[in-house]
């Protein structure tokens, strides 16, 4: 009896000396700093052209040694970073990204990629995304083109819609090439919508370029330009 309980003891001993073995050996080594960020992606959802857009996005270190941010890589100018250079182990830090105004229109993603000392993940990405309204929409687009004969009645319509919510006014229009255009402008709904009707008044073969500016009571828009282009030439000859 005496040496079956010896044997036993034994066999308990290298099996408790086994499993210390495997679970040393299995247990993860968490050596260096190591980067967690729980939200990598941020929608702002419909938001106005003229807003500046700000999100503070958390980053972590589950780590045993100081995390380092290196550099903060946006893919486009118009966003700004401000961020925490070095996060302790067990801490967390802020990367503040923020995107000037009238940056975004319509479906938009700006992505930021941010470069750290985890030697498993070296670089993290940042997205904002969302969509972008104008406050003054332009209809079908801020460009005038006039090509063909001179003699054709060439004329082009464009509307200005406000998404303000005060009353929006035009308060004037001038044009630097009076010498090749004429144009009317009109409110067609009192404080929110105008049209614009331009027409091409010369008579002669021509190329010309210039702009219509209107001046407006919003803070953000004051100025609106629009872009006239004239290349008109008899359809027997071409332009030089």
């Amino acid at each position: 009896m005496t040496l079956n309980a010896c044997q036993r003891g034994r066999r308990l001993g290298f099996f408790l000396l086994a499993l210390i073995i495997l679970t040393t050996v299995s247990a993860p080594v968490l050596a260096g700093p190591r980067a967690e960020v729980p939200e990598a992606v941020h929608d702002f959802g419909e938001v106005f052209e003229d807003q500046e857009l700000r999100h503070t996005f958390i980053i972590r270190n589950t780590g045993d040694a100081p995390l380092v941010i290196k550099d903060i890589d946006p893919d486009c100018a118009c966003t700004a970073a401000d961020y925490d250079r070095s996060i302790p182990p067990g801490g967390q830090g802020n990367i503040i990204l923020t995107i000037a105004p009238f940056s975004v229109l319509k479906q938009f993603a700006k992505h930021t990629e941010v470069l750290v000392n985890d030697p498993e993940r070296s670089k993290i990405t940042l997205t904002m995304k969302g969509w972008g309204k104008p406050t003054i929409e332009i209809q079908p687009h801020h460009i005038i083109r006039f090509q063909g004969d001179p003699g054709g009645d060439h004329r082009a319509r464009i509307r200005f819609i406000s998404h303000l919510n005060i009353p929006w006014e035009i308060s004037g229009a001038t044009t630097n090439i009076p010498q090749f255009i004429e144009f009317t402008l009109t409110p067609e709904v009192p404080g929110k919508i105008y049209v614009l009707e331009v027409k091409n008044k010369s008579r002669e073969a021509s190329r010309y370029q210039g702009k219509i500016e209107l001046s407006t009571n919003a803070m953000r828009r004051p100025k609106l330009v629009v872009r006239v282009f004239g290349d008109l030439y008899p359809a027997s000859s071409s332009s030089p």
